[in-house]
């Protein structure tokens, strides 16, 4: 059953359609305890794979006699062994996330509170990176659903400050993760240095990357006009201008080309990508958007 933790953050309805869900994952890896996915190893399950021949030291006990009466030659039976899967929810927790109503940061946590749901219900171990200037230890990998009001409480905790640093960030987690899996980067892409250096370590150290751009409302339909004085969130600066007509068409126009160049970096690395304003509804885009991408 949810807990009661799940049920005051989302809906019993919308918890008990994550339940039914499972995550999706294009290749298979290799976990730690035996869970409920398709492990690249043979092993001892009840679904049947393979033949080999006999080896010395093999148990007998999985020998096939009807080979063996029919060739005279030993061979065992091989079975698909099942092992649990590695869910990594990289989350952009800098300044830039905290703008907005609800904040890109508040609609990040719920999503990966879903998305964690899922993995825990259907024994995955799922953990959590927190990114700033640089990926800190987050929630180290839990698995099983009695972990969910703990994975809650510490994405509740979360609060947006500090600079973007998605390359570095996203390199460091790339490097100190002790096994890749399946890596969730749930962000507004709002970094002038880029990002792509980033995702590209994830998928060298052989993650399955999917991106999910995450943008306020007021970002994508600004409504802003006259003289204003704008403050940086994340460095500081200070610029003072003017917002007309014009300035507001050219804003649409570099929006435009960041979404296309985002959109474009993704699908030529096989990236899944997903994005969604604030004021999309969470169910709307968790049961409708994410399905055929992170869940099946």
């Amino acid at each position: 059953m949810p807990t009661a933790l799940g049920r005051s953050l989302f809906t019993s309805e919308f918890l008990a359609q994550l339940e039914r869900l499972t995550l999706a994952s294009r290749r298979t890896f290799r976990g730690r305890v035996k869970g409920e996915r398709r492990s690249p190893r043979k092993g001892q399950s009840v679904e049947f794979s393979d033949y080999r021949p006999y080896g010395v030291g093999d148990d007998l006990r999985y020998v096939d006699w009807n080979i063996y009466g029919r060739l005279d030659r030993l061979h065992v039976k091989l079975f698909v062994e099942e092992e649990d899967l590695c869910l990594h929810l990289l989350i952009d927790a800098s300044a830039s996330m905290g703008f907005g109503r609800p904040t890109k940061l508040d609609y990040a946590t719920r999503v990966a509170a879903a998305i964690g749901f899922v993995g825990l219900v259907n024994l995955e171990r799922v953990g959590v990176g927190v990114l700033r200037e640089r990926a800190s230890e987050g929630w180290p990998p839990a698995r099983g659903r009695s972990q969910f009001p703990a994975l809650v409480d510490f994405l509740a905790g979360l609060r947006a400050g500090g600079a973007t640093r998605l390359n570095e960030a996203l390199g460091a987690y790339a490097l100190r993760a002790r096994e890749p899996g399946v890596a969730v980067l749930l962000s507004d892409l709002l970094d002038p240095a880029g990002y792509e250096a980033g995702v590209r370590a994830l998928l060298e150290r052989r993650f399955e990357v999917h991106v999910l751009h995450l943008l306020a409302t007021e970002e994508l339909h600004p409504t802003l006009g006259g003289d204003l004085r704008l403050h940086d969130s994340e460095t500081g600066e200070v610029r003072d201008l003017t917002v007309d007509g014009e300035a507001l068409r050219l804003y649409r126009e570099r929006l435009a080309e960041f979404l296309d160049r985002a959109e474009r970096f993704c699908r030529s690395h096989e990236i899944g990508y997903r994005r969604a304003a604030t004021d999309t509804p969470l169910e709307e885009f968790v049961l409708a958007h994410l399905r055929g991408l992170v869940f099946s």
